[in-house]
Order: structure tokens, then sequence, then C-alpha cells
């Protein structure tokens, strides 16, 4: 008898507190999408590099020994993990201790050449210019630039909040998001908030994860520093407020349920 009350007990709690999500609230992409349908993506973001970039800038060219000389930070340990590359993101003492740091004029100190400016430009178009500076002191050189602190936040309401490194120079918003492991049940996924550093000052779009406009958006693809902040929707916080409500009721049955078996003895 006492198996029954407490299993009757379970169920109407269970009941009571747990709060519905309806599907219409957690389908990506699902308005203004045909069965069939073409989207022009938005333009392709190509980040520059900025003062506090740290840069991994490797040399080869004919002659391995003096290229050697150009590779300082050829034998650090590397910063990104062995599972795609994408990992938390490490500190800025390991990161600095394996690539070049730029400072605030936009320069990078390189071995023997000294100083070169690269604040302002591509990783294509700084390549140019190390490789032209390179040919003075070996035969056909070639060079490789790759960002080690391209990162971004992903916070609120996913499953796994944390800052991520990026191994490439090119991140969308749905796969930051798959990277976090998804939005949960509960997250507000037609007010995604992207908060953005723009010529110092911060700058704060919405996106709505439901439209197929999303891929229009300009926070479609993430700009390096991006903090990703999902809303909890309503349903978790009705959920909360309905526990908090109904928890002295709960008690207050379960002291009479007690009483009750205690004087059935």
């Amino acid at each position: 008898m006492k198996k029954n009350i407490y299993l009757n007990i379970f169920l109407f709690l269970s009941i009571i507190v747990t709060s519905c999500t309806s599907q219409k609230e957690i389908v990506y992409f699902q308005k203004g999408l045909n069965q069939s349908d073409t989207i022009t993506v938005s333009q392709v973001y190509v980040p520059k590099i900025q003062p506090g970039d740290i840069l991994s800038i490797p040399v080869n060219s004919l002659n391995a020994a003096a290229s050697s000389f150009f590779n300082p930070y050829s034998n650090a340990a590397p910063t990104t993990g062995e599972t795609g590359g994408i990992t938390a993101a490490p500190t800025l003492t390991q990161s600095a201790a394996s690539g070049y740091l730029v400072d605030a004029s936009g320069l990078i100190e390189f071995p023997i050449i000294g100083s070169i400016k690269v604040g302002g430009l591509t990783t294509a178009e700084a390549r140019e210019v190390i490789k032209n500076k390179l040919k003075e002191y070996v035969k056909e050189p070639t060079v490789s630039i790759r960002f080690l602190n391209y990162k971004i936040s992903v916070m609120g309401e996913v499953t796994r909040p944390s800052v991520y490194v990026i191994p490439n120079e090119k991140v969308t918003l749905p796969e930051a998001l798959s990277m976090a492991g998804d939005l949960t049940i509960y997250a507000k996924r037609d007010n995604v908030l992207i908060i953005r550093d723009n010529d110092g000052k911060k700058e704060f779009g919405r996106v709505n994860l439901n439209n197929r406009d999303v891929f229009n958006s300009p926070y479609y693809y993430l700009h390096s520093g991006d903090v990703i902040y999902v809303e909890q929707g309503k349903a978790k916080a009705a959920q909360s407020d309905q526990a908090y409500r109904i928890l002295p009721i709960i008690l207050s049955t379960l002291t009479v349920i007690g009483l009750l078996l205690y004087r059935l003895k």
C-alpha cells in the first residue's frame, strides 16, 4: 500500500513540475523555407589581422637550414586538440609562447628581419609581405599564416558553454552552436544575441534561428572574439516559477501523508 501511495505522489509531482515545449519552438529554419529552395548566403567574412592577435608563421625554403632561423616556434607545443582541432581556448601565455604577438601598432618582431607591419592585412596579404622580405635571405621561400587565438564564446542555454578556439578563419553561427553541443530544449531560438567588437565599440545583434533569414544575417559568419548568448525560453522560466510555487504544497502534503502512515501502523 505504501509503495502505491509513493508512486502516485511521484507521478503527480512529475506532471505538475514538467512543462512542455512545443515542437515549433525548437525546429530550426522553419519559417520561409520551402521543400526545395535556394538561399543566397551572406558574404564570407575575411578577417584582418588586429593588434592583440597571435599568429603562427612557419617558413620553408629550398635550404632547410637557412629556413630554421625564421622558425623560432617550430618546437612549441601545439595548442589545438586532436579532435577536429577545436578545443576550449588556451591561455594567452600558451598562445603567445607558440606564435607572434601583434603589438598595438600592428607590428610583429620577426627573426633577423625585425619589425614587420601586418596589422590591417588579411593573412593572404601578410603572407606576401613576409615572403617578399624573406627573398633577401632564402631562395623560394614559402610562408603560411594562421591565427592562434581566433576564438568565440558561447554562453547561456547550450549543452557545453565555453570559449572555443577556431583552427581556421571561417566559422558560422550554426557551426559554433554545434561545437557547444547545440541549444537545450529550453533555449529561446528566435532571439539569439551576438556581441561583437567593432572598432573599439560593442555591437549587439539579434538572430532568429527559426527563420531562414539567418543565412543572410551579418552575424551568420562569426568574427574572432564574438560572444553568443542564448536566452532561456518561457518554458523553463515557467517551470522554475511553478516549482517554487508548489514546493510548500508538496512539503505540506508529504507531512500529512507521513503522519497518516505513522498513525496507520
